[in-house]
Formats: structure tokens, sequence, C-alpha cells
């Protein structure tokens, strides 16, 4: 049974927390599927008046798919609650690389959330690599073409570098560890634009209309989730689902504010369940 006291690894002040920032792999579902008691409490926070965005490096769903597929398994949600890597990829490009060929690597189609974005196919000319989410699609002939084009000097942009994440079937790599690999090997650095990227949660802290000091961000990675959050200023909360290993964050850089179970207990820490 899971405990029902959080483990405080900081002061936590709920009084001074009016939104959140929720991760939806690991936190809310597993698979597509829902945590135990996650729907619960996700109802609980909407009758309660706190105001959500749900805050993910998912790449291998639209906007729109994520959407669908939660609010299918019982979540009330809607496609402006929903802040992707992949609108945020959309965005930088459009800003930094405006008409830039891009050679987009990613798993499952986000088209329709990298607008005006010009994407070229297999073996093409590009200006910019962009890896998205990892897949069967990350075979040596693509990710070679990748690595061509970084020789050539085209520029290196990673939706997230998470380095795994957990599946119905167990734990899998994920982008982060081909981010890492193609960065050593034509020795560039990826800029990254979904977690932990700072301009990542400061959208979600616009979309809430809050201050960093007014959010929590709520997560199952350490590094991605809970930490990059805090350098931005939010209060990190960690959970012991999804992708959590006790090795991971005695191993991170620094120490969430809050260790929770599991998303159910994140009403009580408002003061309002």
């Amino acid at each position: 049974m899971p405990s029902t006291t959080p483990d405080r690894t900081r002061d936590w002040i709920p009084d001074r927390i009016q939104g959140l920032l929720v991760d939806i792999d690991g936190v809310l579902t597993i698979g597509w599927e829902p945590v135990r008691g996650a729907v619960g409490a996700f109802a609980e926070l909407r009758d309660n008046g706190v105001p959500m965005r749900l805050a993910t490096n998912t790449t291998s769903r639209s906007r729109a798919e994520i959407a669908d597929a939660l609010v299918r398994v019982g979540f009330d949600v809607a496609i402006e609650d929903i802040l992707t890597a992949p609108l945020a990829t959309a965005d930088y490009l459009r800003t930094n690389h405006p008409g830039a060929r891009c050679y987009v690597l990613s798993s499952g189609d986000i088209s329709d959330d990298l607008e005006d974005v010009t994407v070229v196919g297999p073996g093409e000319a590009a200006d910019v690599v962009v890896l998205g989410g990892a897949g069967m699609v990350y075979d040596h002939a693509q990710l070679n073409h990748a690595f061509r084009l970084l020789l050539d000097g085209a520029a290196f942009v990673a939706m997230h570098r998470n380095l795994y994440w957990r599946t119905a079937e167990g734990m899998e790599l994920d982008t982060g560890a081909y981010v890492m690999a193609l960065e050593a090997a034509g020795g560039v650095e990826a800029t990254v634009v979904g977690k932990p990227a700072a301009a990542f949660f400061e959208a979600g802290l616009r979309s809430l209309d809050l201050g960093p000091d007014e959010v929590a961000m709520v997560g199952d990675d350490i590094d991605n989730d809970v930490l990059g959050a805090q350098a931005v200023g939010l209060t990190g909360v960690l959970v012991r689902t999804g992708k959590y290993r006790s090795e991971a964050v005695e191993a991170a850089d620094g120490k969430p504010d809050l260790i929770v179970d599991s998303f159910v207990q994140v009403p009580s820490l408002f003061g309002r369940s």
C-alpha cells in the first residue's frame, strides 16, 4: 500500500502553490492506461479549481491525439490544456530557422504540430536535423543520414533528451540516447526545446498566467521534470510511478522539493482535499 505521508525533502508551503504543470507518461498514465487513482485525483483538482497544464515530452502523438487518448480513459482535458515538445520545436524552428529544410526523425505522425515547418524526406538535403520520439524509425540508415547532415553543417535540434521511459512492457530507450550518440559522432551539441529547457517551462507559466513561485511541476523524471522546473523557480514534485528509480534520484545533481508515491496524493498537497 502507498504511504500517506509525503517525503518532504524541503519545506513545503502549500498556500503559495496555485497551479500545476503535470507530466503525462509515468504520472497520469503508463502505456496510455491510467495510473491507479489518477483519474479521480485529476477530477478532484479540477473540481477544486486548481489550474493545470499537461507538460509532456511525448513526441509520438500530436497534441490532438494526446487529448483524445486521455479523454478516452477518463481524464477531463482539452487540447488547450496540453503543452508538447513538438509544439515547442515548431515555435523554435519558426523563430530561429525560418524557411529551413528540416529532416525530422520521429516515431508517429506529429505533422499537425509542426505548422509552417518545411520537412524533407529521408536522403534529402537539410539545414536542420530534428530528433523527436524514438521508435522503429531509428534505424541505421536514418541515423546515418542525420549524422552526415550534421557533418555537412546542419543545425541539430532535439525535442527532448529523455534517456528512457516506462512502457507497458517495461523500460525502453528514448531519444536522448540517440541525441548523445549523434553529438559525440558529429562533434556538435543539440539545442533541446522540450523539458528540461527553460523556455518550455516558461511557456507553461504563461499559459497558466502564474509566476514560478506559484506553480509546482509534477513528474516522474528527476532530471527533466523536477530539476528542470526548479531551475526556472518552480517547485518540483517527484512521483514514484513511471520511470522513477531511487538510483536515479540518488545520482541526480539536486533533490526534489517533495516525493510522493503517486499522483493520487497531489490534491492533498493543496490543503483543499
